[in-house]
Formats: C-alpha cells, sequence, structure tokens
C-alpha cells in the first residue's frame, strides 16, 4: 500500500500548468531570424565567449545558470538582467537569485559589441540563449542549433522568481512540480540539472547536506569520508561562518560538461539534497532510472541535455511578444 502511495504521488504530479506559451503558432522562433538584420550575430557572441570562457572556465557555468533563472520567470525574456529601479522591483534580488547569480556583467560586454555592430537589433534573451549555448560547448558539452526572435519583456517579477526556482534543500516532488509548471519533463529535468556538472555552489547551499544524511548516501566509503572532510573544512557547521565560501558541485571534473555529475550521484555523494535526491530520495522512482541512464550512456545525456535547452529557451512571454522591445541596455528599459 505504502508503495502504491508513492507511486501515485509521483505520477499524478506529470501535469503542466504554465501560463505562458511553448514555442506555439502565434509566437514562432526561427534560425535564421537575424539572416537579413544582423547576419553576423551568431559569430559575434562565439568569439566573445570564447575569451570569456578562456579568462575562466567558470564563466561558463555562470551564463547557463543566468538563461536558466530568465527562462523560469516570465519565460525567456531577459527580465532576469534588469536593473532594480524606482519604478521596476527587478528580480536581482529575490532570494534565489541574490547570493547565486553572476554575468551581468558579462552579458553587458557581448552586448555592447552587438550594438555597435548592429545597434537596436538583437534581443538581450536572445544573447542570454545564445552565449548559454556557446558556453556549453566551449567546456566539453552538446551543440544545438538556438531558435531566435525573442524579446525583451518591460518588466520583471520578483514574487515570481521567489516562487518559481527550485531552491538546493526543496524536496524532489517540489522540484518536478516547478519543472512542470514550465513544460518541462522530469526527464528534461534531470537532463537540465546536469549542468551543475561545471557549476559552483556555496556553503551556505550544501552545508545541511554535508552536515545532515551525506554519509548515509555514500555508504561510509572511506574515499567519500575524505571528500566530505575536505567539505567541513571549508564549510563550518555554524551559520553565518563561511557562508560564501565555494566549491565546485562536481568535485572530480569540475571544468568539463561531461556526465561525471550523475556518477557522483549514484556514489551518494552528491553535494546539494535537490540533487543527491533524484537518486536517492523514496519518491525517485522515475528520476533514479534516468540518472542511471545518463551515468551509463553520455551520449544519451548530451542528446537530452540539448534537447531540454532548446524546450526551455522556447518557454516564451506572450505579453513580451505583444508589447516587448529590444532593450540598448539589457539592465534597464528603454526610454
Amino acid at each position: 500500500m505504502k508503495l502504491l502511495l508513492v507511486f501515485l504521488m509521483v505520477h499524478t504530479i506529470f501535469i503542466p500548468c504554465f501560463s505562458f506559451d511553448l514555442l506555439g503558432k502565434d509566437h514562432p522562433l526561427t534560425l535564421d531570424y537575424y539572416k537579413s538584420t544582423c547576419p553576423t550575430v551568431f559569430d559575434v557572441i562565439k568569439k566573445e565567449m570564447e575569451c570569456i570562457v578562456k579568462e575562466d572556465p567558470r564563466n561558463a557555468a555562470i551564463l547557463i545558470r543566468l538563461h536558466f533563472h530568465d527562462c523560469f520567470v516570465q519565460g525567456c525574456d531577459g527580465s532576469v538582467l534588469l536593473d532594480e529601479t524606482e519604478s521596476l522591483k527587478g528580480e536581482k534580488k529575490a532570494s534565489p537569485n541574490i547570493n547565486s547569480l553572476k554575468g551581468y556583467k558579462i552579458v553587458d560586454r557581448i552586448k555592447n559589441i552587438i550594438e555597435s555592430e548592429c545597434p537596436g537589433v538583437v534581443s538581450c534573451a536572445d544573447l542570454l540563449t545564445i552565449s548559454a549555448r556557446d558556453a556549453t560547448i566551449l567546456v566539453g558539452g552538446p551543440y544545438w542549433d538556438v531558435p531566435v526572435g525573442r524579446k525583451d519583456s518591460k518588466s520583471a517579477s520578483y514574487a515570481l522568481a521567489t516562487t518559481n526556482l527550485p531552491t538546493p534543500e526543496e524536496a524532489l516532488i517540489s522540484i518536478i512540480a516547478k519543472f512542470y509548471a514550465q513544460g518541462l519533463s522530469v526527464e528534461d529535468m534531470v537532463a537540465l540539472i546536469g549542468a551543475h556538472t561545471i557549476g559552483m555552489a556555496q556553503c551556505r547551499n550544501f552545508r545541511s547536506r554535508i552536515y545532515g544524511d551525506f554519509q548515509v548516501t555514500s555508504a561510509l566509503n572511506p574515499i567519500s569520508e575524505t571528500y566530505l572532510s575536505s567539505l567541513k573544512k571549508m564549510c563550518p557547521s555554524n551559520s553565518g561562518e563561511g557562508d560564501t565560501n565555494v566549491t565546485a558541485i562536481d568535485n572530480v571534473t569540475p571544468n568539463l560538461f561531461d556526465n561525471s555529475i550523475y556518477h557522483t550521484l549514484l556514489r551518494g555523494e552528491g553535494l546539494l539534497n535537490s540533487d543527491q535526491a533524484m537518486y536517492t530520495s523514496m519518491f525517485g522512482i522515475q528520476t533514479r532510472r534516468i540518472v542511471s541512464k545518463y551515468a551509463e550512456d553520455p551520449l544519451a545525456f548530451f542528446e537530452q541535455f540539448s534537447k531540454s535547452m532548446v524546450k526551455m529557451g522556447n518557454i516564451l512571454n506572450s505579453e513580451s511578444f505583444a508589447d516587448g522591445e529590444v532593450r540598448r541596455n539589457c539592465r534597464f528599459v528603454n526610454t
């Protein structure tokens, strides 16, 4: 009876309930949207991203994360890039963003170059989507074609940024629900979270994990014990001490986009509670199978990650298509 209840809880949550459009008939994105207006846009972004990732490989994860946080709030409309003003409450200070998101200066840098080539043509939302793809490739990840033609929103949502984005301490069922609210499946979720293979995390986001059930999930493996000991040295148990200290989520190949993160979960060494739950949670019937598949088959992971990134990038803000713009400065609405 208990197993039946678990099965029903996991499978009855698979109901999409999003209020904006996935790539639809009314808002088609195309691969050649800038063919006549800014034909060099992809080359310009690629060239600049090569420099940016060479300067610091961590910038790749920063751009992917920024794109993710944009798309989960109002759709992929550049709203996450807006600075707070007297008349606009931005998303940057929302709890899931304020201590984790960076990369705004990187976007400014790329935008300035594009504006010098094609003034007022390329949206910040498209710039961010293309940059995330190039960032992935530059650290060893897969390629995918990026449909473009998004508009930048004139609004942001602090409230949705606070509620829509998954957190490191969130339960698996709740995270699944948040992905489904965006029209993304469990397969999409497990694949997209695979981007943590190049991610970094602050002590405040994994303290409860390393002082909680880390030893239980890693089965007291001697190597895991050594890893755990090193984590505790840089992340004290007392809240407030070392909160901003960072470490790689994937401690094996932190600067390489591969399937190593899934092997980490199989060993019970996931740094974040939300990640490890995909393999060890009692509710992880479906996610456990997918984690195992991606650990065994890196090509399957790459293929699904590419598909899921396109799918996420196609979450569109209907309002921005009706009343959106191409911002000259990604931080501010045009005046």
